[in-house]
């Protein structure tokens, strides 16, 4: 059964904001100190100007004082420009530090959800969150935070400096921009829900789509062809519904902003045209501060631009933050007090409804070679995801050196249980790095012997490149994954049919070579071949999710119930 994942609240957000920040204070600071000064030496520029039309006016310093003023606002425009270009390299390369730390922390945290968690996370949505949210917050960090960092500090020194040129004017100005306040606190009251359902949307879209192509084969075999279109377009519909309705944000929230932005400039225009009539103001003050206005459009336009694309990634920012709730949520398990794994009256239901294992009671001790038998959908597979920590029972308890398997962190997981499936994924790499993913530091004579351990000496030349493009047939996709196990050296090893797609003499071959490399340690297997079974130290019955028999396979051969039966039948009447 899925789980939803969290959604980080504005208060998570900006705690993470401010973290990312102080993570890099220098830039940041660079940043400020920088777009500080550009925006100094672009308020010079129309001051300049001012001058140079009251001293045309006036008649004062000649044709030399025009000149040296013209001069020195273009040295000025010069310095703006070098330094607001010194200012977006600082942001931009603050914006890539920032954004891999971001996607670095949303990797480290989904590795480290206990497999319990991580296989009940809906893929579709996880993959979304670590893929187009995670692309959306690093494409606004390189380009939408120094932008509107330049465009903010920008903006606060043309309204400081209109109103230390003419307190009155400036006023004028900013009563003007009311209407662009106005459209934006409209806009953002209503941003962030829509903004996060359309990312919701998006990712149930994602997880409808990865879902068909999973069970391409299953929904051809059944000919669920309609009925899975109809999810498809359902999921459509309901992602360009939440689309439209962002867009609809924008097209109310554009020409307002457009209209509110040319307000401004047309009052200071009409009240300095008024001033300088009864002689209150200079002609250079009026143009001076119509500049400065004229100017100010600029940074709030860029702003006004950026605004849809940062409640965008704000959302984004607060579902690849939301995975942070999932860890907060799970308590630290303890430390096991030895190795004995222990199940006592375990139930477990898939649906909550009916159970598929009923009252379990199993222990095993450590270095145990422990086969699981039993027909197709009797419960072994479901028993060996509870011994694994994949799951957690309804009822009952699965522990192991006295704490529960499922509590246990990633970590310690590994060091105690290994779990081996029919399902083996490949790399598109080299061996090496296929091999190494179990134990980054091993050698290249630990790899060679783990490979020859498990019978896939074909796979000898570690620089080969395997997967993507090259086919890897199941058995050799299979050895690699037994090899894996070898290096990793877990205490208690799970091998659920893991040697299915082999044929039988290689799979004899290798189970008798794990034999040798795993002795000393607790094996479960989950055995499809009664040899298998008769190779383990115990054997356990499975039917109809109960276990039905354990003992050795002498002991349950003797006593004729199903294992007995079974073996009989394979071998012909023979015991």
């Amino acid at each position: 059964m899925s789980r939803q994942l969290p959604v980080a609240g504005p208060a998570e957000v900006r705690t993470a904001v401010r973290r990312d920040l102080r993570a890099d204070r220098r830039a940041v600071i660079g940043l400020v100190l920088v777009n500080g000064l550009a925006s100094a030496a672009g308020l010079i520029g129309p001051w300049l100007l001012g001058r140079i039309i009251d001293t045309i006016q006036d008649g004062s310093g000649g044709v030399g004082a025009v000149d040296r003023l013209a001069l020195s606002a273009l040295v000025f425009a010069i310095v703006q420009t070098v330094l607001t270009w010194w200012a977006l390299k600082i942001g931009y390369r603050f914006g890539e530090r920032t954004a891999a730390r971001v996607r670095e922390r949303f990797l480290l945290r989904t590795l480290a959800l206990p497999p319990r968690v991580a296989d009940q996370l809906p893929a579709g949505d996880l993959i979304s969150r670590g893929s187009t949210d995670a692309a959306l917050v690093a494409s606004t960090l390189r380009s939408a935070v120094p932008e509107v960092l330049v465009a903010i500090i920008h903006a606060l020194f043309l309204i400081v400096a209109v109103l230390v040129l003419s307190p009155l004017l400036g006023l004028c100005g900013l009563v003007c921009l009311v209407g662009v306040g106005a459209a934006v606190r409209w806009y953002l009251r209503r941003a962030r829900p829509v903004y996060l359902a359309a990312a919701a949307s998006g990712a149930e879209l994602a997880e409808v789509v990865a879902g068909n192509a999973k069970g391409a084969r299953t929904i051809e075999l059944l000919a669920l062809e309609n009925r899975r279109t109809e999810a498809v377009e359902g999921a459509i519909t309901q992602a360009r519904s939440a689309r439209l309705d962002a867009l609809w944000l924008r097209t109310v929230l554009f020409p307002w902003a457009e209209v509110s932005l040319a307000l401004p400039v047309v009052g200071v225009l009409l009240i300095g045209g008024g001033l300088y009539a009864n002689d209150l103001t200079s002609l250079g003050t009026v143009v001076t501060a119509t500049v400065y206005l004229r100017q100010l459009v600029g940074p709030l336009d860029t702003l006004m631009l950026w605004i849809e694309q940062l409640q965008g990634a704000a959302a984004s920012y607060a579902r690849v933050e939301g995975l942070a709730d999932i860890a907060g949520e799970l308590a630290p398990g303890g430390a096991p007090e030895g190795d004995r794994i222990q199940v006592s009256n375990a139930h477990y239901s898939y649906t909550g409804t009916r159970d598929v294992l009923h009252g379990i009671n199993l222990s095993v001790r450590p270095g145990e070679r422990l086969a699981i038998v039993g027909t197709s959908g009797a419960g072994k597979s479901t028993l060996a995801r509870l011994l694994a920590g994949l799951d957690r029972p309804h009822t009952g308890s699965v522990t192991i050196g006295g704490t529960p398997v499922a509590d246990l962190s990633p970590d310690q997981l590994r060091e105690h249980v290994v779990l081996i499936t029919q399902d083996h994924h490949v790399f598109h790499d080299t061996v090496r790095y296929n091999l190494r993913i179990a134990r980054p530091d091993a050698t290249d004579e630990e790899m060679s012997a783990a490979l020859e351990a498990v019978g896939a000496t074909h796979l000898s030349d570690l620089d080969t490149e395997i997967g993507g493009t090259t086919v890897v047939d199941g058995a050799t996709a299979q050895q690699l994954s037994l090899a894996r196990v070898v290096l990793a050296d877990p205490h208690t090893v799970i091998l659920d049919e893991a040697t299915a797609q082999l044929d039988p003499r290689t799979a004899r071959r290798t189970e008798q070579s794990l034999a040798a490399v795993l002795r000393g340690r607790t094996v479960i297997a989950i055995a499809h071949r009664l040899q298998t079974a008769h190779d383990a130290d115990r054997i356990a019955v499975m039917e109809s999710g109960k276990l039905a028999e354990l003992g050795t396979h002498a002991e349950l051969v003797e006593a004729a119930g199903a294992y007995g039966k079974l073996w009989r039948s394979w071998h012909g009447g023979s015991a």
